[in-house]
């Protein structure tokens, strides 16, 4: 049973303050490790409503994501929560990975369907014995007891889902059974992530929403990863990186811009927050923060 003292992100996201949050990922080595703890020190001092870490495919990274994330709860001032997904476990590992993070103190859990292991647009097969929607995995961590949940949204659809409206009924069904939060995947258009929050409220939920913003500071990379997840790099965002094209300096300039850009656009819109992919380093968030006027 998770402490029943502990902060809950999803009270806290609808307590009217705007939620700033940021995703580590497991470090492979020594030195990620370093590197994930210099990220850590850095964006601390801006008092993040909370911070995530990321679950590898298949569970790879379990242990590590256990550590990580109740280090980061014992040793910081900040409010952290551990993702959690369906592929490659059974009911009863999900469990023992539930009562792993309870254990470390971890009251806080993002629950994720998770990708196949070829990829977001590979086929889904459930494991045997386990999940096969991530509805169900919110409905086993709300019975452990004491979890706050979050959960996955998708602006411009999961690449499985049939339809925006059949996508938006996914959500709303995770939250009808206990997510009190969702983090959106990256997008690039403010019109995308306030569209599905529209869809949401047609369907009576008031379920809070948190945009999740990735700098392009890799211009190849980013489209790499857009296909795979279904997220649309505009041809109005790539024309401005790429009017830059041979000054590195200048295009990840304006990645920065761009990124700062659309923060601006979703909160003056109503967005409750924004939540950063920081790949483990803080450069990035930190420079978009400074264009914000947000300071540590």
């Amino acid at each position: 049973m998770v402490d029943s003292q502990a902060r809950r992100i999803g009270d806290l996201v609808r307590s009217g303050e705007r939620s700033f949050s940021f995703e580590f990922f497991p470090p492979r080595d020594a030195a990620g490790e370093e590197q994930l703890w210099q990220a850590i020190r850095e964006l601390e001092p801006y008092r993040p409503t909370f911070v995530s870490v990321t679950y590898g495919a298949g569970g790879s990274t379990r242990d590590t994501t256990v550590r990580v994330t109740g280090r980061i709860s014992r040793e910081t001032s900040m409010t952290a929560m551990a993702h959690l997904t369906c592929v490659g476990h059974t009911q009863a590992e999900l469990d023992g990975v539930l009562d792993a993070y309870a254990e470390a103190g971890i009251a806080n859990v993002m629950v994720l369907r998770g990708d196949p292991k070829e990829g977001p647009r590979a086929e889904w097969t459930p494991t045997e014995g386990g999940f096969t929607y991530a509805e169900e995995l919110v409905t086993r961590a709300r019975q452990r007891g004491g979890f706050s949940i979050g959960v996955a949204a998708f602006p411009e659809g999961h690449p499985s889902a049939e339809s925006l409206d059949h996508d938006a009924d996914v959500l709303v069904a995770k939250a009808r059974a206990g997510a009190e939060f969702a983090v959106t995947q990256m997008f690039f258009r403010a019109e995308d992530y306030f569209g599905l929050v529209e869809r949401v409220r047609a369907r009576g939920c008031d379920l809070p929403i948190l945009p999740g913003i990735m700098p392009i500071l890799n211009l190849a990379n980013i489209r790499r990863q857009g296909e795979l997840i279904g997220t649309d790099v505009p041809a109005s965002v790539v024309d401005r990186i790429l009017a830059h094209d041979g000054d590195a300096v200048a295009m990840r300039a304006a990645g920065i811009d761009l990124a700062a850009e659309l923060c601006e656009e979703l909160l003056e819109g109503g967005a409750p927050g924004l939540h950063f992919y920081t790949l483990n380093r803080s450069k990035a968030t930190r420079e978009i923060f400074a264009r914000l006027n947000i300071a540590a």
